[in-house]
Parts: C-alpha cells; sequence; structure tokens
C-alpha cells in the first residue's frame, strides 16, 4: 500500500506513517499561486514556502533579507492553491532567533494570516525554548540542520557543513534534541551522505534532505533550480528536470520577432 496515493491531505501524522512504511517524501518550494496549483496537483508531498523566496524572487544574494510581512504574502498566495499538499512556511531571519516571545508572535502570525498548515526554522539547542513555545500554541514546527542559509555570514561559506568529526557530533545531538522538544520533520542541508543516513535511521520523524544523499526520508529542492528557471546556480545536488530558462528566453525572442515583423497578430488572432 502507497500511503502517499491513498490521502486526500497530506499531514505531518501522514508524513510519520510514510516513513514508518519506508516510503520516500517528495518535498518541493512554491511561492505563488499558478506554480503551487502545478505542483500540488503533480501530487507533491509538502510545499516549502522557503525564504530561499528572498534569492528566486526579489534578487537578493541571501535569505537574509525577506520579512515576515512578505513571507505571509507568498504563503497565502500558496495556500489559496493548494487541496492536497502539507504547507510548510520559513520563519524569516530576524522572527524567531533569541526571542522566544517574539518566534511565536511570528509562528501565529503565518498560520492566522496565511492558513499556512506548519513553520520550520533554522537552528539546533539554540533555537530550542523558541520551538517549545511555538510548539505551545499547537503549531507543527520543522527542523533545519546542517547548511542553514540564515547563518551565511557566521559559516563565511555555502560549502559542505559537518565534515568534521565534531560539527557531525553536534549536528547528531541537535538532531536528537529537535525530536525530542517536539519537531514533526527534519531538513538537513549539504552535509555527508553517511552522516545523514545515520541521523535518519537514529530519528523516529522525517528526515528530509537537500544535498544529503539517498539514505533519508525524502528529498527537497527550490522548484526555480530543479525546472531550470535559473541557471547561474549548479551545485552537486542539484537534478534539472527541465531547462525552462533557455525555453522561454527563446519563447519570448520569438514573440519579439513575430511582433516586429507584424506575424503577430494574424488574422485569426483579432476581432
Amino acid at each position: 500500500m502507497s500511503v502517499h496515493k491513498e490521502v486526500k491531505k497530506v499531514t505531518t501524522h501522514v508524513l510519520l506513517e510514510m516513513k514508518h512504511h519506508g516510503e520516500k517524501i517528495s518535498m518541493l518550494t512554491a511561492y505563488d499561486y499558478t506554480m503551487a496549483k502545478i505542483v500540488d496537483h503533480a501530487g507533491i508531498d509538502v510545499i516549502l514556502v522557503g525564504d530561499s523566496a528572498s534569492n528566486v524572487m526579489a534578487g537578493h544574494e541571501t535569505t537574509l533579507p525577506i520579512t515576515l510581512d512578505q513571507m505571509i504574502y507568498h504563503a497565502s498566495s500558496v495556500v489559496r492553491a493548494v487541496d492536497r499538499a502539507l504547507i510548510v512556511v520559513d520563519l524569516p531571519f530576524g522572527s524567531y532567533q533569541g526571542n522566544s516571545k517574539e518566534a511565536l508572535n511570528s509562528a501565529i502570525r503565518i498560520m492566522k494570516e496565511s492558513g499556512a498548515h506548519a513553520v520550520k526554522l533554522e537552528g539546533g539547542s539554540e533555537v530550542k525554548e523558541s520551538i517549545e513555545r511555538i510548539l505551545t500554541a499547537g503549531i507543527p514546527v520543522m527542523g533545519h540542520l546542517g547548511l542553514t542559509p540564515q547563518s551565511i555570514y557566521k559559516f563565511g561559506t555555502y560549502s559542505v557543513r559537518a565534515k568534521e568529526e565534531d560539527e557531525a557530533k553536534c549536528l547528531i545531538e541537535d538532531a536528537k534534541i529537535l525530536e525530542k522538544v517536539g519537531c514533526f520533520a527534519l531538513v538537513l542541508e549539504k552535509i555527508p551522505a553517511k552522516l545523514a543516513e545515520n541521523v535518519a535511521k537514529e530519528l523516529t520523524i522525517p528526515v528530509i534532505g537537500i544535498g544529503a544523499g539517498g539514505g533519508v526520508d525524502g528529498q527537497v529542492l527550490v522548484f526555480h533550480d530543479m525546472v531550470g528557471l535559473t541557471h547561474e546556480f549548479s551545485p552537486r545536488f542539484l537534478r534539472r528536470y527541465l531547462s525552462l530558462y533557455d525555453d522561454i528566453k527563446s519563447a519570448v525572442g520569438q514573440y519579439i520577432k513575430d511582433v516586429k515583423s507584424r506575424d503577430f497578430p494574424n488574422a485569426n488572432e483579432q476581432y
């Protein structure tokens, strides 16, 4: 039996069932109504309204500038499009770190104003208090360890995390803390595949990887990267399923040509 095919609505409980049955979880980002509708209709399990919108939608160099209001706007657009997928929204930088009261308020605003189903935040033991507080309001929380893009200035690089033994040990401890505190799932970004596989085996909650190998419980990619709308970014973990950048550019080029040559509109394309 495929848990994925049986359910009309994906919930946090369904994801646990999928892990329990050894069924992989599929997750993609979406930031707007039109794309979210396509992704949901295709049968994706989880849609992440990622703070990566800061990069792919707004053109910022990092995820840091995006605001809570902007995340709510993107999340609301996605919620209006989706019938089946579980919708998880990133808490943006500055909306939860170091202040659990603010973390709770931010999470409540996301849930109340967008209608999403869960929030995601980056970090381990240092955000434990924020996670506990958010959970007291009955809001499901997804964790995120490994490469945490909101801490890019601390790391100074987007290279693979937890290659050294100390950092790997720390990551496993953090993963266990996040599970114990009550996170329903965990994203592991850009860490060695063997380490990620060990974490997935040690935890009872689903572990979703991005650049973390195939030994985890599911995979997530940024939609714009996966369909080739972006073309400057080519990490090893990215598989492009389409080359939309080239296709759209060529279509626009053809349109320009047709307008200039008076070929468009033709007799059948006017009233």
